[in-house]
């Protein structure tokens, strides 16, 4: 923690729904803090609970074990039994399908949660409406679109009219729900900014929900990824991507090369050697492991290295064989077969590899993380970048050294790549 004040605190919350084998636990006893200012992010695939536990914030689903607080207040608890009604919360909240009014206006849309408010008697001067709403529209880069009906917008333009409407209220926490999925790959990838842009200048503590990687590397300051209604890992952005803590946090978040592996014994400078299909490796692997345990080693492509000569004095070098190339642009993806596996390389545009090429593929020791079922992943993780310091920075970095001469690899992350495969050559 950075001494911040929490904004909300989750504690061992439980949803269980019937179904057809009994009842079923969507969200099975999850715990998690988000500090005031922060945008934390729930990942994961469909079905995992996120969704559902972003409902139980927002006190859309009533839980059935475990408390919530909000701004140090209880807003959900079994014992003693609290349950704060969701309109009384303080809580903005964008859906999946925006929910705004198609028969009002822009101003109109903003305006009706602060007009409700009024009318309850907790609101807003009425004469301080106006004022509100012209606000939090040019904070949006809506100013000007005040008399437009609410139909006429774009997609883009619907889904910041969206957020504006949460934000009138000048809420303690923002609720989004995969609020970018209708939009086109294009629009999508621009709001991400905007809407990351927006957040740190509003300073509004968020809490948002999706299942793209790109989105919660790319705007989190904490990322919890979960899995059959549990989190499974909680870290940093970068932590997430660099050191996943289970076999199923390395598949889903991003591409890697997962490999299954069986410790042999001791290596050089500390590391163990790993016996995989494709060659015998070394890496550093969790505290605790013993030899002939088994383990998985996970590497990202873009840190698979791809060499025409063999270099000198390198470990984990194996020899490899060219098997098709995809060209996606900003870099070219390589399949390699080394031993028994196919691998994936990714590399700078400018590497040009032909089908069948013989190279030899390294493995940067510092980037084989190796990841136990009983002991985790490998440990310890560098340390994290100040969280104030990520926005905007792309996740998965790594050493640039040169690798074909001096073209480094780049990152690039999982839902980029196109379907096609270039002609062998």
């Amino acid at each position: 923690m950075s001494g911040r004040e929490v904004a909300l605190r989750v504690e061992e919350i439980v949803k269980a729904f019937p179904g057809t084998e009994g009842e079923a636990r969507a969200v099975d006893g999850i715990s998690f803090t988000i500090e005031e200012g922060r945008f934390y992010t729930l990942l994961g695939p469909s079905g995992c609970g996120k969704t559902t536990t972003l409902r139980c914030v927002a006190g859309l689903e009533r839980t059935d074990a475990g408390r919530i607080w909000l701004a140090g207040r209880v807003v959900s608890s079994h014992k003693p039994r609290v349950f704060v009604r969701p309109d009384e919360r303080d809580l903005g909240m964008v859906f999946q399908s925006y929910a705004i009014w198609p028969h009002m206006t822009v101003f109109d849309n903003v305006a009706f949660p602060l007009r409700a408010m009024g009318r309850r008697r907790r609101g807003i001067p009425r004469a301080a409406i106006r004022p509100r709403v012209l606000d939090v529209l040019e904070k949006v880069q809506l100013s000007g679109y005040e008399s437009r009906m609410a139909s006429k917008l774009s997609g883009g333009q619907q889904q910041r009219l969206a957020l504006a409407r949460a934000l009138a209220r000048d809420p303690k926490l923002l609720l989004l729900d995969e609020p970018l999925s209708n939009l086109d790959a294009g629009l999508r990838e621009r709001m991400r900014t905007e809407l990351r842009r927006l957040q740190r200048t509003v300073g509004v503590t968020t809490l948002y929900v999706t299942h793209d990687q790109s989105e919660a590397l790319s705007m989190s300051n904490r990322v919890a990824v979960m899995e059959g209604g549990r989190i499974v890992q909680e870290a940093s952005p970068r932590d997430i991507y660099r050191r996943p803590a289970t076999r199923f946090v390395a598949n889903f978040v991003g591409r890697t090369n997962l490999l299954d592996a069986r410790v042999l014994g001791g290596g050089d400078g500390g590391t163990l050697r790993l016996e995989t299909r494709a060659g015998v490796l070394h890496a550093v692997c969790p505290e605790g492991t013993r030899q002939y345990e088994a383990a998985s080693l996970s590497i990202r492509p873009e840190d698979v290295r791809l060499h025409v000569e063999r270099p000198v004095s390198v470990p984990n070098v194996l020899e490899g064989r060219v098997e098709y190339r995809l060209f996606l642009g900003e870099s070219v993806e390589y399949q390699v077969s080394v031993g028994g596996e196919l691998l994936l390389s990714r590399q700078h545009p400018d590497v040009d590899l032909r089908r069948r090429t013989e190279v030899f593929v390294e493995f940067p020791v510092q980037h084989c993380i190796v990841v136990s079922d009983e002991h985790g992943s490998t440990a310890p993780p560098p340390a994290d970048l100040d969280e104030d310091s990520q926005d905007g920075e792309p996740e998965g970095l790594q050493d640039a050294r040169p690798v074909l001469g001096a073209v480094p690899p780049l990152p690039v992350l999982a839902g980029e790549l196109p379907a096609r495969i270039d002609e062998p050559r």
